[in-house]
């Protein structure tokens, strides 16, 4: 209706000249409005119909939940092993990191293979339980806000200034 109006305000010099029934008048110029919108819509889809379908795009949140994740048990084992003897660590990082065999890794260190066996299954013994240790530690320190918001800690500091009295 508002193209029709629209239409009918750009021809209005033609209503004074030649327009005897403005009531026909309008519906002609509606009837060419729906047709010239009946048209455009026409050649749109044809036109889109010609490109290629839209793949949609994949979910991208759990990926990205995924490596916070990811990075968080990397942050806890590279803690929990910081946290190994250094004769664990060194067998670990010899053995695991570089895929050194065992007699290679005794050999580099200077050490016997059944100590390099045993160091390694104390190493891996323990790094499963200090990794699980260092996750519940960094979740607990984790902000609680119900809100989604971190907490302010000067609000806290604020009100532990105030309870002190001063003398």
């Amino acid at each position: 209706m508002s193209l029709t109006f629209l239409e009918a305000w750009r021809q209005r010099d033609k209503l004074r000249r030649e327009v005897r029934n403005i009531r026909a008048w309008l519906l002609g110029i509606a009837t060419n409005v729906l047709r010239n919108t009946a048209r455009s819509a026409r050649r749109h889809r044809v036109a889109m119909s010609r490109l290629p379908p839209v793949e949609p795009l994949p979910d991208f949140s759990d990926m990205v939940v995924g490596q916070l994740i990811d990075s968080q048990r990397l942050a806890a084992a590279a803690r929990a092993l910081n946290r190994l003897k250094q004769g664990e660590r060194e067998v670990f990082a010899l053995v695991v990191w570089s895929d050194l065999g065992y007699a290679a890794a005794a050999e580099a260190l200077g050490i016997p293979v059944g100590t390099v066996r045993s160091r390694l299954s104390r190493a891996r013994e323990k790094l499963r339980g200090l990794v699980k240790e260092e996750l519940a530690n960094a979740r607990a320190a984790e902000p609680r806000g119900g809100n989604g918001h971190v907490p302010d800690s000067r609000a806290t500091e604020v009100r532990s200034l105030q309870g002190r009295s001063t003398s």
